[in-house]
């Protein structure tokens, strides 16, 4: 299963960014998907996961009320709408899949795509 997270870039706090984590090779309705980011220097870090079939999503208590995870099972493909975006939010941001659903540890996550840069100017 390959993954490939896209839609980075910079933006002013405040401001909104959308990313996209593109999947191929495997049963994409299979996996629960999930988004982590790493800021320099520091541990990967949760941010949001989604059911298989978006029954639920999950979110850190950092980004609850500002970022929005979402799937389309028929483009293969996961979201994470970010808004209301802090300079504490930057990082870069990796998109996870989980064959297994029921954990979100960084550890637990089968598949990874590489990430995409996120930098919030104050």
């Amino acid at each position: 299963v390959q993954l490939q997270a896209s839609g980075g870039g910079l933006v002013q706090a405040g401001g909104s960014l959308r990313l996209s984590c593109a999947t191929s090779g495997g049963t994409f309705s299979s996996y629960s998907m999930a988004w982590f980011r790493q800021a320099p220097g520091k541990e990967r870090d949760f941010v949001a996961g989604i059911s298989r079939f978006a029954s639920s999503t999950y979110y850190a208590d950092s980004v609850k009320g500002r970022f929005t995870i979402s799937r389309d099972n028929n483009k293969n493909t996961a979201y994470l709408q970010m808004s209301s975006l802090k300079p504490e939010d930057t990082a870069d941001y990796y998109c996870a899949a989980n064959h297994f659903g029921g954990s979100w540890r960084p550890d637990d996550m089968d598949y990874w795509g590489k990430g995409t840069q996120v930098t919030v100017s104050s």
